[in-house]
């Protein structure tokens, strides 16, 4: 009993020990404060007032009138036909656009990583969609599916293919193809860049002992590539998730919201800005607000260990 004591009070700390990690503790509390404080002015005030508007309804006639609406707003806005239907177009949106630009990404970064002569061209020329800003994308996806003068309606009908008269923006389930398009040409290289940085950390040497073993290109790729990949393929995943579902300038200027490719942002921003439904406005905002923090709390709950446990073996 008495030896059982003295080991344990041998395996406690000094307490100059404890002291000194005390300290460092405040310490690290003491300058992480100032950027705290900035993240809830910056983001905290916005979307603790954004809440509150949306539990009020306001008059459309006389500015500054309101009254207490409690969650009815939200009811509204979740019975909502159009908003159904928004979400359904996001969450079509999302899934269309994130998969081929994983698909491209991981192509464009193996090409990117790959050695030989003029490598830093492609790099250079890959990256340049990525850097377009988006009004100026969505003007120029609008103009190369213009029905009489656009690339893709003169290209068909100089080649005799049937689709020469499409009005590609104009008609449902083409006008969502082109957004998706337009979005996949954007953002692609932003997902290659991530997956890139991936690769960059692979050692040659895993390469060299399979080749060895006889292992060919195709098997080298998927039981080596892919797998020591997963950690940059799932960060990737969740910046473009994320992104994709709060999707509210392309389909604006590309679409303005027509033909199944209206958003939930698009939707809100419409109800609060032109129909100066604030309250309503305020409450699908909260709630997109809403289904991106769950998809972000789904990642970090599921993917998060996943790619902690990757990285630690």
């Amino acid at each position: 009993m008495e030896a059982a004591t003295a080991t344990t009070k041998v395996a406690r700390p000094p307490k100059r020990r404890r002291s000194a990690e005390a300290e460092e503790k405040r310490l690290a509390a003491r300058m992480v404060s100032p950027s705290l404080i900035l993240i809830a002015i910056v983001a905290a005030y916005p979307i603790g007032y954004a809440v509150w508007l949306s539990l009020n309804e306001y008059s459309v006639r006389v500015p500054g009138l309101s009254r207490w609406a409690g969650l009815r707003n939200y009811e509204t806005a979740l019975e909502s036909e159009s908003f159904q239907k928004a979400i359904g177009n996001t969450l079509i949106f999302t899934v269309g656009s994130v998969t081929l630009e994983l698909l491209l990404g991981v192509a464009m970064a193996l090409a990117m990583h790959s050695a030989f002569k003029g490598k830093g061209v492609l790099r250079t020329v890959v990256l340049v969609p990525w850097a377009v800003l988006t009004v100026v994308c969505a003007i120029t996806w609008q103009t190369i599916f213009e029905p009489q003068l656009g690339f893709v309606n003169t290209m068909l009908r100089g080649l005799g293919l049937p689709g020469g008269d499409t009005v590609w923006l104009g008609e449902q389930g083409y006008a969502m193809a082109v957004l998706i398009f337009a979005d996949v040409w954007k953002t692609a290289p932003f997902m290659a860049l991530l997956i890139l940085a991936g690769l960059q950390v692979i050692p040659n040497d895993v390469y060299d002992a399979a080749k060895v073993d006889g292992a060919n290109a195709w098997k080298r790729f998927t039981k080596i590539t892919l797998p020591l990949l997963k950690p940059a393929i799932l960060v990737a995943l969740i910046f473009r998730t994320l992104d994709a579902l709060r999707i509210f300038d392309l389909p604006f200027v590309l679409t303005k919201g027509a033909n199944g490719t209206n958003t939930v942002s698009l939707e809100a921003y419409e109800e609060l800005r032109e129909n100066r439904l604030i309250g309503l406005g305020s409450a699908m905002a909260v709630i997109t607000f809403i289904l991106v923090m769950l998809v972000s709390f789904l990642y970090i709950r599921f993917v998060g260990g996943n790619i902690r446990a990757l990285t630690e073996e």
